[in-house]
């Protein structure tokens, strides 16, 4: 580090200049992602895509549906309004309320507009369909709108929670530096860090599908640590300035700051990079995007902050207007002074209350979002809510059962193979409607059919029906179940019928296939991922403070905490306070959140504990050490976790539900580990275990 903080002070117009270039290169490609962003990165390599995939290709069925709601409904008006959709070549097909009658009921009506398979930009076809027909008492909704409004909604909550966020994150920065300068630029750092890494998802975009959310929470993650780097890097930095050059100041800052930067990096990237073991695309998304961003905030925070802090000079402390006094660190001595002297006592009040928030954790109540994550001001989601209140779309769901035979489906045992399969899925209570060639041609039984087949006339009327169910070596089956898709019922009907042996190789698609492969992907890995979480980040931390308990207890604060962080999310966003309607908790929110606060909580761990040990291998007792950690860096603390909570938090004000979940989840999560974990809990324990603290076997005393 010594060579490289050199490096920087040497060359720092070099390396200001060349970050301008990168920037402004990177800013052109970021204003394009954007378009490129589709779908809510809900998406798992697995038998429900194969099926969907065979059925576009072989059956000609359409995977995207855009749903045309009347309300009224009018039939000029119906007939008038689809009438303009004809000119544009995406559409496959429309099913007409005017000749489907169950498209039809209590005055309000919809037609569904089947896109082609190949169709590509949904997002600009949503538009196109929207401009030409959306007028009073007309309105479209379904998945590929829903998806493209959760886009514009997802820009629209960056915008407004930057605006929240960034004022406040200034006036936090106001009042640890007191100037204008080094307030603001911690600001411009996390905007080039941010800006940088959507130029480069950008570029990426062509080989990689990315997700809507990404929108929110690269951003999210990249100006918080960015400016939490800044913020530790300049109060190093003014520390050594009060009794040597500039340049050694910045030497000295980068040598020890920037080591705590490093390695707080590297926990946050191994939470990142354990996602990647979960095979969902968001998932993969966020531990992309997420890795991106925090690289390049480590580069930023190591290069362009220093050397632009060079070129400033004592410019930095220009435009004062507050005076920091440094009196505050007697206030904290104090409470470090407090802490140590009654440690069993504030051990047991801290576990009390994250016991108590813990308490709502036992009724979480975890869904993939739908519809539902869209406010209810859009008029997909006002739309959608109209048409499952009328038709009641959601109480029912369709399973597709796909399956090949190398010999076809056109001889007698093929056709006796249909209607076992059939009569098998209707003995299931929760089925209700199966269809094959025997319910559409109302032929009763396989000897029928195979009577009827043998009459040329007759088997000519037939082929259009038997082909509708299947060509050549392929058979699909449709089934209703009396269950929504996104319940646990129609989860475990998915799940146990793929265990049934139906005498031919098959696979279900459809919404209720979907949601259990979500939730079985996550289940079966999450084990993993938390295992490479905390193995990876004990060893890291264990290596970085020669130490086993400090580890040890940092693994096991931080499950603690995050389970109260959890709790109190299901108080809010499931028991609905604090003027949130009661729901449930988005499927991914858990695993994000402790994926990326785990290693972001690790930044006041390494803050804390690399001042108390840098106290203890200069000679100072445990005890010493570990108030004069508190007392240096309880402050900078603080006011990194007020950072990290304002740019989180401001996303409780957005309106995409998940968006709402993880920025309020992290933030909470944030202020409990800041508080109760790193200022009562960490020197608390300090305390009880003494020299045991830096126990390492095998290794000399590191004093």
């Amino acid at each position: 580090m010594k060579t490289f903080s050199t490096f920087i002070t040497t060359h720092a117009k070099a390396i200001v200049a060349l970050w301008i270039v990168i920037f402004l290169a990177m800013a052109y490609f970021a204003l394009q992602l954007p378009g490129k962003l589709q779908g809510d990165g809900f998406f798992v390599e697995a038998d429900h895509n194969y099926v969907t995939k065979e059925l576009a290709k072989t059956f000609d069925i359409p995977t995207n549906t855009i749903l045309v709601v009347f309300d009224p409904a009018q039939d000029k008006k119906i007939e008038e309004t689809l009438n303009k959709l004809d000119h544009i070549k995406e559409i496959h097909s429309i099913q007409s309320p005017l000749e489907d009658a169950s498209l039809r009921k209590d005055g309000i009506a919809y037609a569904m507009v089947h896109l082609k398979n190949d169709a590509e930009n949904l997002s600009e076809i949503v538009e196109d369909i929207r401009s030409l027909i959306e007028e009073d008492g007309v309105h479209i909704t379904g998945g590929p709108v829903i998806s493209a409004d959760i886009n514009t909604a997802s820009q629209k909550d960056l915008a407004s929670a930057e605006a929240i966020g960034l004022p406040i994150a200034i006036i936090v920065l106001l009042l640890a530096f007191g100037t204008v300068i080094a307030s603001i630029l911690p600001i411009i750092i996390g905007v080039v860090t941010v800006v940088t890494a959507f130029g480069i998802m950008t570029l990426l975009s062509g080989s990689v599908n990315l997700s809507i959310f990404v929108l929110n929470i690269v951003p999210m993650l990249g100006l918080a640590l960015s400016i939490d780097f800044a913020l530790l890097f300049i109060n190093r930095y003014r520390e050594e300035r009060a009794h040597t050059s500039i340049a050694q100041a910045i030497q000295t800052a980068t040598q020890t700051a920037g080591r705590s930067i490093i390695f707080s990096a590297v926990c946050v990237m191994i939470g990142l990079g354990a996602m990647i073991v979960i095979d969902v695309e968001i998932f993969q998304n966020i531990a992309l995007g997420g890795t991106i961003v925090v690289l390049l905030a480590v580069l930023s925070g190591l290069t362009l902050l220093p050397a632009t802090m060079m070129l400033l000079g004592d410019r930095l402390n220009k435009w004062r207007l507050l005076r920091v006094k440094p009196g505050g660190a007697n206030r904290w001595r104090s409470f470090a002074g407090f802490v140590m002297k009654h440690p069993v006592a504030i051990v047991i009040a801290a576990l009390l209350i994250l016991g108590i928030g813990m308490l709502p954790l036992k009724d979480i109540q975890l869904t993939i979002p739908q519809v539902d994550s869209l406010p209810t001001k859009y008029d997909a989601r006002v739309a959608y809510d109209k048409l499952d209140e009328t038709f009641r779309l959601g109480e029912t769901s369709t399973l597709y059962l796909f399956a090949e035979r190398k010999e076809g489906w056109e001889d007698a045992e093929a056709r006796e193979l249909i209607y076992t399969i059939q009569e098998k899925l209707l003995k299931d209570p929760l089925v209700t409607n199966v269809s094959t060639i025997y319910t559409a041609t109302n032929i009763p039984t396989p000897k029928e059919l195979s009577a009827s087949l043998a009459i040329p006339q007759v088997a000519e009327q037939l082929k259009p029906a038997i082909q509708t169910f299947s060509k050549d070596t392929k058979l699909f089956i449709p089934i209703t179940i009396d269950a929504a898709g996104s319940s646990t019922t129609a989860q475990k009907f998915a799940r146990t019928w793929m265990d049934k042996d139906l005498g031919v190789h098959f696979a279900l698609g459809g919404p209720a296939k979907f949601n259990q492969e979500i939730f079985d992907e996550i289940a079966n890995k999450i084990v993993l991922a938390i295992a490479i979480i905390i193995v990876s980040t004990f060893f890291i931390l264990m290596l970085a403070f020669r130490s086993v308990l400090i580890p040890l207890k940092a693994i096991i604060m931080n499950i603690i905490g995050l389970s109260s962080a959890f709790g109190i999310l299901v108080y809010i966003f499931q028991y609905g306070h604090f003027g949130i309607e009661a729901g449930s908790i988005v499927l991914i929110i858990p695993v994000i959140v402790f994926c990326l606060v785990f290693g972001l909580s690790m930044d006041y761990e390494v803050f804390l504990i690399s001042r108390i040990q840098e106290e203890y291998l200069k000679g100072a007792n445990n005890t010493h050490a570990t108030i004069e950690g508190l007392t240096s860096t309880s402050r900078i603390i603080t006011s990194a976790a007020l950072i990290m909570i304002v740019i989180t938090g401001a996303f409780a004000f957005t309106d995409v539900m998940p968006v709402k979940q993880i920025g309020v989840g992290i933030a909470i999560a944030v202020a409990i580990d800041a508080t109760i974990i790193r200022l009562m809990l960490v020197p608390s324990l300090m305390k009880l275990f003494g020299d045991w603290n830096w126990w390492l076997p095998f290794a000399k005393k590191n004093k």
